[in-house]
């Protein structure tokens, strides 16, 4: 696989990271190709070949408000997909950017070496922490998507200018490789990020986003995401070819006993979390915790079951950041019908005042939220409350 970034919106051409300039280019009409011009070939990875749908055999489904929606196939390919998922060729073209330098980012965690303090790529002329190198390569998709106005880093939490429009643009907040202190230790880690339509990331609330997506690292690499008024939160696994395939989508996070507790120091002078973590044991949870928020998260949609849980107490601090993490994070979770909370709200309810700002979080099942916020705050407005599954 190439090392650099090939992006096709707009025909802009994306550079390698290493490179220190690019050259300005004018965008042609709007144009996005796919990764391979090989026709996409069935596959036997999951036991049986996954379909390849015409265009022709789209199907149609109904919505809660009863308006007609096209429904995605499994076995669609991501610009399938996101030409029926929205209208908005300048969301589909930062969404495309985004997955090539997830594509990119995959190669280079896997080729990295590890040493005692930081995980190094030396690939070409490379020669930065991988964490560092996804921060860069991000930035440049985003740059080069055209549709992007400001784009800020868990990295550096300051807003940077992308050069896209303000109207009809968008600002976009990303963990760049969340859980790279876990990579020596080849456990799963990924990238986080959310998309806000104009030129704010604060002054706004989660539910302003209008998409929101994982890139996984793992034995397999995918690409989760949502977009706002299309229905679900929808995996695409990354096929030897280079190429995105449509291979789950989940709509409904329903009852089961999985658990994964994040911050179990907290418990210690917490007494309520500890109360909700004996809770866990005694009911016999199945333990399913990584330290990873990524692949703890992605196993609620992709298992359609279970809790995640990070908590505060008086001396342990909020470490999850709102902008960056929890909110995106979040979205996809109420798009795949599950729920979220930070103790009394949705996470997605809560304004980004600074964008630094932090919070504790639980995310899963209606149950499971309304669990939560009873034991650690004595009631819950889910019991009270129409349902509040997936983002509108």
């Amino acid at each position: 696989m190439e090392a650099s970034i090939t992006c096709y919106a707009r025909g802009a051409f994306l550079p390698n990271a290493s490179s220190q300039s690019s050259t300005a280019m004018a965008p042609p009409p709007y144009s996005i190709r796919s990764f391979s011009t090989r026709s996409l070939k069935s596959s036997s990875i999951f036991g049986e070949s996954l379909r390849t749908t015409s265009k022709s055999s789209l199907k149609v489904s109904k919505t809660k408000n009863s308006s007609l929606v096209t429904k995605c196939e499994i076995g669609d390919s991501l610009e399938e997909f996101l030409a029926k998922a929205t209208p908005d060729k300048g969301l589909v073209r930062v969404l495309m950017c985004m997955s090539e330098a997830i594509r990119t980012i995959a190669f280079k965690v896997r080729t990295a070496s590890c040493g005692g303090t930081a995980c190094i790529n030396s690939f070409g002329d490379e020669q930065l922490a991988v964490d560092m190198l996804a921060d860069k390569l991000l930035f440049e998709a985003l740059r080069h998507s055209h549709f992007c106005k400001y784009a800020c880093s868990e990295e550096v939490p300051e807003l940077q200018d992308m050069e896209g429009p303000v109207e009809g643009g968008f600002s976009v907040a990303f963990d760049p490789l969340d859980g790279s202190s876990i990579v020596d230790t080849n456990f799963t880690v990924g990238t986080i990020f959310g998309v806000w339509p104009g030129d704010k990331l604060t002054g706004v609330t989660g539910r302003d986003q209008v998409a929101a997506a994982m890139g996984i690292y793992g034995p397999r690499t995918t690409y989760v995401l949502a977009v706002k008024g299309f229905p679900g939160t929808h995996e695409f696994l990354l096929l030897d070819e280079g190429k995105w395939q449509h291979v789950k989508e989940t709509t409904e996070i329903g009852e089961g006993k999985m658990f994964s507790p994040g911050n179990l120091r907290a418990t210690f002078d917490n007494a309520d979390y500890d109360k909700l973590i004996n809770y866990y044991v005694r009911e016999k949870y199945t333990l399913r915790y990584t330290g990873g928020m990524v692949p703890d998260v992605n196993q609620i949609i992709v298992k359609e079951k279970g809790v995640f849980t990070n908590v505060i107490s008086p001396t342990t601090k909020a470490k999850l950041r709102l902008l960056f993490e929890v909110a995106p994070l979040g979205f996809l979770i109420e798009q795949a019908g599950g729920y979220s909370s930070d103790g009394t709200k949705s996470v997605l309810d809560k304004e980004i005042q600074q964008l630094d700002e932090r919070t504790q979080v639980a995310y899963g099942s209606k149950n499971e939220i309304i669990r939560f916020e009873e034991t650690l705050y004595g009631s819950s407005r889910l019991k009270s409350a129409e349902p509040v599954g997936a983002a509108a």
